[in-house]
């Protein structure tokens, strides 16, 4: 399997992706695969995304405008947790101590967070 697909190629990937879909996915810029002078190159991202994208537009009925919406939370949610992971990799460097009292700190505020009032 190819890393990177022409329009064609992206739109015979994705099952229920067509080329007027396409075509609204990329006006909305749902997706934004790289331009070239051969036209547009879909990475395996974009395919993902397309796929995504014609899947939550089919369930939900979701126009152009939500789905753009939708896709920019899932975008910040990825951007969130590689940050989260990021963080978690330089606690694991941390003493032991230093790891311990950030966690009790995160689980103090976990229980307060939960507790009613």
């Amino acid at each position: 399997m190819s890393d990177r697909y022409s329009r064609q190629e992206a739109i015979a990937a994705v099952s229920r992706l067509d080329d007027v879909r396409l075509v609204s996915y990329l006006n909305a810029e749902i997706v934004t695969p790289l331009q070239t002078a051969d036209g547009p190159i879909f990475r395996k991202i974009d395919i993902v995304r397309l796929e995504l994208v014609c899947e939550l537009s089919d369930q939900f009925d979701l126009q152009d405008d939500a789905l753009a919406v939708v896709m920019s939370l899932v975008d910040q949610l990825h951007g969130a947790r590689a940050e989260l992971r990021s963080l978690l990799d330089a606690l694991s460097e941390e003493p032991q101590e230093v790891q311990d009292r950030i966690c009790a700190v995160v689980v103090g505020a976990e229980r307060t967070a939960t507790e009613p009032e």
